[in-house]
């Protein structure tokens, strides 16, 4: 996976679960991923070392893969997303009527 391909998972693993963090880490990353500040000018910003920031960053990073892990709703919303595509192109009832039943599952 590159570099950007991850920013773009992070970014939306924060989408999903911001709401479980705290405001301190929600602001760090924050200004990374969507402010594109750097590492130093969020320390500058912050009156903190650069250490810490890529600590909490890092830490907070970490929390997101492991809501993920646990409660798994990133990967529940794409595979709706895959089921809903692929009913809009089928034709045959019988399998329409599988992917509903394996769109319930997923719910």
């Amino acid at each position: 996976m590159n570099i950007l391909d991850k920013a773009i998972e992070i970014i939306e693993l924060y989408d999903i679960y911001q709401d479980l963090l705290t405001d301190k880490q929600k602001a760090y990353m924050e200004s990374y991923y969507y402010n594109n500040y750097s590492i130093s000018e969020i320390s500058e910003n912050k009156n903190v070392s650069r250490n810490a920031v890529h600590d909490q960053l890092k830490r907070t990073v970490k929390k997101l893969y492991n809501f993920e892990y646990k409660l798994g709703l990133r990967r529940k919303s794409k595979r709706r997303h895959v089921i809903r595509e692929q009913l809009k192109k089928e034709k045959d009832l019988s399998k329409v009527k599988n992917l509903v039943e394996e769109l319930e599952k997923v719910e």
